[in-house]
C-alpha cells in the first residue's frame, strides 16, 4: 500500500461502500470528494463532507498512516490550514493537533477491496484515454463541431463571469483584473491570485495605477513579501505599502503564493510584477481589449510588458542571480493570457452588449496558434489534427466534460459513432 494507491482510489471512488463513519464513531457523508492536487499541499482541494446535519467545506488529506501527518512535516504548516478531513489507511496514532481543532479521521482500510489494489497497476495501464477510443474515426467528427464545443465552453465560463461582475457591482474592468490575476498565477497559484484580486478593491488599482512602485508594493505586501526587507528595494516597497495601507484602509487579508514546482521565470515574484507593469502601462487596458478587432490588436496591447527593472538580476527577493535579462512576457504566456482571460471575457462583454457579433470571437481563435500538452497528443495519437486554438480548445474541453464524464450519448462525436453501422 502507498499514498499514491489510496490517492488513486479516492479520486476514482472505489470503495466497497460510502458509509464511511470517522475513528471517533461520527457518521461522514462525503458530498465532493474534492479535486486531486498534483501540487504542494493537501491532496485533495475544494471538497465537502457532512457531520451531524453540518457542511464542512475544504480540502482532505491522505495518508498511508496517521502518523505520516508527523513524518511529511505538516503540523504547522499553514497550507493544511482549511482542512476538514484526514483519510489513512491505518489509523496507527492519534494527532492532537487535529483533534484540537475537531478535524475527523476516516480510516479507509474496511472500506478498500484488497483486489482493487493489487490490480491498480494494470488499471492504470489498461485505463483508455476517452471511452470510444477503439472505435473513434475523426472522419466522424460533426461539421462545425469545434464551433459548437467552443461556444459551450464560453457560455459556461460566461455563467461564472456573471457571478463576478455582480459581486463587483457591474465593474467589468474589476473583472477582468480578478481574471488577469488567476491566469498570471499559472496552475500552482490561479486560485491564490484570484483571492489576492478579490481581496482588493479595484478602485485602489485604479487610483495608484500611474506609480508602477506603488503597484508592485500593493501585490508583494499583501503576499507578505515585504515583512523582513532585504535590500533597499525592498525597504521603498515595504515604505509605500505601509503608507497605502493606511490611505485605502487595506484590511489585514495576507497570501501565500507558492514557489514550490515552477520555474524560476514562473516565480509569483515575476508574475505579480508583470501583472503590475501591464496595469501601469495600459490605463485603458479593459476598453482596448473590448475594441481590439484582430488578434494583432491584441498582441500590441501586451508587447513589452515585462517586470520591473529589480527583476533583471533578481527571481527573488533578496537573492542576486547570476544572469541578467528583462522578465518579459513571452509569446507562448501572452497566448495564455488571452485564451483564459481576455476572450472569454470579451465574449462575455459582446454577449451582454453586442449579442449580433459574438461569432466573430471564433477569428481570434484561429489566428492562435494551437497549444501543446499531454491530452492532446493523445488526441493526435487518434489521427486529429490541429492547426489552431479554436480546434484545440474545442478538444480540450470535449474532453474534460464530455470524456472523462463517459458522457457520450450527450457527445455530438459519440452520438456519430453510435449510430455507425460500421
Amino acid at each position: 500500500m502507498n499514498e499514491e494507491i489510496l490517492q488513486y482510489l479516492w479520486n476514482f471512488k472505489k470503495f466497497r461502500c460510502f458509509d464511511f463513519v470517522s475513528v471517533n464513531g461520527k457518521s461522514i457523508e462525503i458530498l465532493d470528494f474534492g479535486e486531486w492536487n498534483k501540487n504542494s499541499g493537501p491532496d485533495f482541494l475544494f471538497a465537502k463532507i457532512k457531520i451531524d446535519d453540518i457542511i464542512f467545506a475544504g480540502n482532505i488529506e491522505i495518508h498511508t498512516k496517521a502518523s505520516d501527518w508527523f513524518f511529511h512535516n505538516h503540523s504547522g504548516n499553514p497550507e493544511f490550514g482549511n482542512l476538514i478531513l484526514h483519510a489513512v489507511y491505518i489509523n496507527d496514532c492519534d494527532i492532537p493537533e487535529l483533534e484540537n481543532q475537531q478535524i475527523p479521521t476516516l480510516e479507509l482500510k474496511d472500506y478498500i477491496d484488497e483486489t482493487l489494489i493489487q490490480k491498480h497497476q494494470n488499471l492504470r495501464e489498461e485505463h483508455s484515454f476517452i471511452p470510444c477510443e477503439d472505435l473513434f474515426d475523426k472522419d466522424k467528427i460533426p461539421l462545425f463541431f469545434e464551433e459548437e464545443v467552443l461556444l459551450k465552453k464560453l457560455d459556461l465560463k460566461s455563467e461564472s463571469l456573471e457571478l463576478s461582475l455582480k459581486k463587483n457591482q457591474n465593474n467589468y474592468e474589476a473583472v477582468l483584473f480578478q481574471q488577469l490575476a488567476y491566469t498570471f498565477g499559472l496552475k500552482v497559484n490561479a486560485e491564490i491570485f484570484l483571492q489576492l484580486a478579490e481581496s482588493l478593491d479595484f478602485s485602489v488599482i485604479q487610483k495608484i495605477k500611474q506609480n508602477k512602485v506603488q503597484l508592485e508594493a500593493l501585490l508583494f505586501g499583501i503576499c507578505n513579501f515585504l515583512d523582513e526587507p532585504k535590500d533597499e528595494m525592498m525597504k521603498v516597497w515595504k515604505r509605500e505599502f505601509d503608507f497605502l495601507k493606511i490611505k485605502f484602509n487595506i484590511n489585514e487579508v495576507r497570501i501565500a503564493p507558492k514557489f514550490s514546482k515552477l520555474r524560476p521565470p514562473n516565480f509569483p515574484t515575476i508574475r505579480l510584477s508583470q501583472l503590475a507593469n501591464l496595469y501601469h502601462s495600459q490605463p485603458n487596458l479593459f476598453s482596448k481589449i473590448i475594441e481590439a478587432k484582430t488578434i494583432d490588436d491584441l498582441y500590441l496591447i501586451f508587447e513589452n510588458i515585462s517586470a520591473s527593472e529589480y527583476w533583471d538580476n533578481h527571481f527573488n527577493f533578496g537573492k542576486i542571480s547570476s544572469v541578467e535579462n528583462q522578465k518579459l512576457l513571452s509569446k507562448d504566456f501572452i497566448d495564455l493570457i488571452i485564451i483564459n482571460a481576455i476572450l472569454p471575457i470579451k465574449y462575455f462583454y459582446q454577449k451582454n452588449h453586442n449579442p449580433e457579433i459574438v461569432d466573430d470571437i471564433f477569428d481570434f481563435y484561429k489566428y492562435l496558434k494551437s497549444e501543446k500538452n499531454s491530452i492532446l497528443d493523445e488526441w493526435k495519437n487518434l489521427g486529429v489534427k490541429f492547426e489552431n486554438a479554436l480546434k484545440t480548445q474545442a478538444f480540450l474541453y470535449q474532453y474534460k466534460t464530455f470524456c472523462t464524464q463517459k458522457k457520450c450519448l450527450n457527445c455530438s462525436i459519440g452520438f456519430q459513432l453510435l449510430k455507425s453501422p460500421d
